[in-house]
């Protein structure tokens, strides 16, 4: 659902990077989990919400000063699927990229191991075959077909990507 980006203010308040800006599924307060970049998860509680011109602004138990909220940075904030709406049928999540096979001119390629949230825009970290590993911007002129139920994602062009 979103990133935490970085403290707002000292009583341990979150700014949160939110993926889609026109959800409103936090506002509700649900049950979300806290997923560290290290892979460690952990449940915790949203004590307020409020928005803000491109993020939401976020209060969670047991974060109570700026030092504690600065150890947040970078945590994903995500919620259970079942509450998200169905996507239409030429949308998907992002989440839904992650495992997905990606090929390039119709040649297995690699698989994608995460999505990187840029403030420009998304980006595929696609692990290749060889082991190294290729971020890939999720924009139109990089990606074309996605199919999540087939888990199949075609990339259109690579080049000057490293």
């Amino acid at each position: 659902m979103a990133e935490v980006a970085r403290p707002h203010g000292v009583r341990g308040e979150l700014k949160l990077k939110v993926y889609n800006p026109d959800s409103a599924v936090l506002m509700a307060r649900p049950e979300i989990r806290l997923a560290y970049p290290d892979g460690r998860t952990e449940s915790a509680v949203i004590r307020g919400v409020r928005r803000q011109p491109n993020a939401l602004l976020l209060r969670l138990d047991g974060v109570s000063g700026r030092e504690a909220a600065d150890a947040l940075r970078g945590v994903r904030v995500e919620v259970m699927r079942s509450i998200l709406e169905q996507p239409e049928d030429d949308e998907f999540y992002v989440c839904d990229l992650i495992g997905c096979q990606v090929f390039l001119a119709g040649a297995s390629y690699g698989t994608i191991k995460d999505v990187a949230s840029y403030p420009t825009c998304d980006a595929l970290v696609v692990v290749r075959s060889d082991g190294s590993k290729l971020e890939v911007p999720l924009q139109g002129d990089r990606v074309g077909d996605v199919d999540v139920a087939d888990g199949r994602v075609e990339l259109l062009n690579i080049e000057g990507l490293a």
